[in-house]
């Protein structure tokens, strides 16, 4: 598969920065779950890219929610987890939302 335009690379590291304030994460935390070589923003969108191109957008979409089940997991171990589960819990819906909508487009296309 080809590789995110340019336009695409900017609404996704938009995404990315309005996710990890959402979730109350970092972009380090992000290059643990990707296990990226850099917390460096092109490092981790490259990152994705490298997941786009091998499995397309469903793809890139199932492992941004696999990491944010993971974050999930975590902060409901964690101390003050009540608090922050909220937030967590309409992330994690808005990824499912989204990928929901990815799922949708591929079937019409």
């Amino acid at each position: 598969m080809a590789a995110l335009t340019s336009e695409q690379l900017d609404e996704l590291q938009s995404f990315i920065k309005d996710w990890l304030r959402h979730s109350g994460r970092t972009q380090s935390d992000l290059r643990r779950a990707l296990r990226a070589s850099s917390i460096r923003m092109p490092v981790l969108l490259d990152e994705l890219d490298r997941t786009y191109r091998r499995d397309g957008l469903v793809g890139l979409a199932e492992r941004l929610c696999a990491i944010e089940a993971v974050w999930q997991s975590e902060d409901q171990g964690g101390v003050g987890s009540a608090d922050a589960a909220p937030a967590v819990e309409d992330s994690l819906g808005q990824l499912d939302l989204l990928l929901e909508e990815i799922r949708l487009e591929v079937g019409d296309g």
